[in-house]
């Protein structure tokens, strides 16, 4: 344990605490000084258990009030944590939808040039049993002529 002379209110005062601790056991009682003197000068001398009496309760009013808005800023941030969540569940979902919307029109697509390739493959036979039936005819409208 360390010890460490605080100066309050004009008097000297021995004070413990952990090893390493001194220094901000040091600022701590400057700050109170600072409190209980601007009280003082404020309110007049009304004694001085009465000005330290005043100076805890604004040291405990300051302290409650940190707590609560350490305590809403813990519940906007999980609420934001839960907003978040909800946000990254959006994001995989259209990302899986999209994914699946490329595979749908790569399947049409596969599809398509499948119907094209079959369609040309048609029409080639189609144009080749044209011409073949042309040239019969030809063929035999020749032979039909020449005969005559």
């Amino acid at each position: 344990m360390a010890n460490v002379n605080i100066n309050f209110n004009g008097k000297e005062y021995l004070l413990s605490c952990e090893d390493g601790q001194e220094e901000h056991l040091e600022q701590l009682s400057l700050s109170l000084n600072k409190k209980f003197n601007n009280l003082k000068f404020e309110l007049g001398n009304i004694g001085e258990n009465k000005l330290l009496l005043i100076s805890s309760i604004k040291v405990m009013d300051e302290y409650f009030e940190t707590k609560k808005k350490v305590e809403q800023q813990i519940k906007e941030l999980q609420a934001i944590k839960e907003r978040f969540k909800e946000l990254k569940s959006l994001v995989y979902q259209y990302k899986e939808n999209k994914e699946n919307e490329i595979k749908n029109l790569s399947s049409t697509q596969e599809e398509l040039k499948n119907d094209i390739e079959n369609y040309k493959i048609s029409y080639e036979n189609l144009i080749d049993k044209v011409t073949l039936e042309i040239e019969d005819f030809v063929k035999k409208n020749s032979t039909n002529t020449s005969v005559s």
